[in-house]
């Protein structure tokens, strides 16, 4: 399934069930909450940490949709724009980016 089929049929859902479909800052508690159900699931390899997994797609793809934000297109964005990075790993061993942002003018 693509990301935006994913993401309507996230929002079609939440409105036929009568799930928020307003309150940002209560669905970003509520995708914590789910973040948090799928690590313990995958530390403790107690429950689907697969399940909750995609319980926390779910999420961000209703919140994007709350928010009237294109995530499959933002997510091709951001990918490319990964992509064109360079990252050097410092002494310590973490790695950091070496290539500088591109400013909105050099656009």
């Amino acid at each position: 399934m693509d990301v935006r089929t994913a993401q309507k049929l996230v929002m079609e859902n939440k409105h036929a069930k009568g799930f928020n479909v307003t309150d940002v800052p209560l669905e970003v508690c509520l995708l914590q909450g789910e973040i948090a159900e799928f690590f313990t699931a995958w530390r403790t390899s107690e429950g689907d940490a697969a399940e909750e997994l995609a319980d926390v797609a779910l999420y961000v793809l209703g919140l994007a949709g709350i928010l009237n934000i294109d995530l499959a297109e933002q997510m091709e964005q951001k990918i490319s724009k990964n992509a064109a990075r360079v990252y050097e790993r410092g002494a310590n061993g973490v790695m950091y980016k070496t290539t500088p942002e591109q400013t909105s003018a050099e656009h």
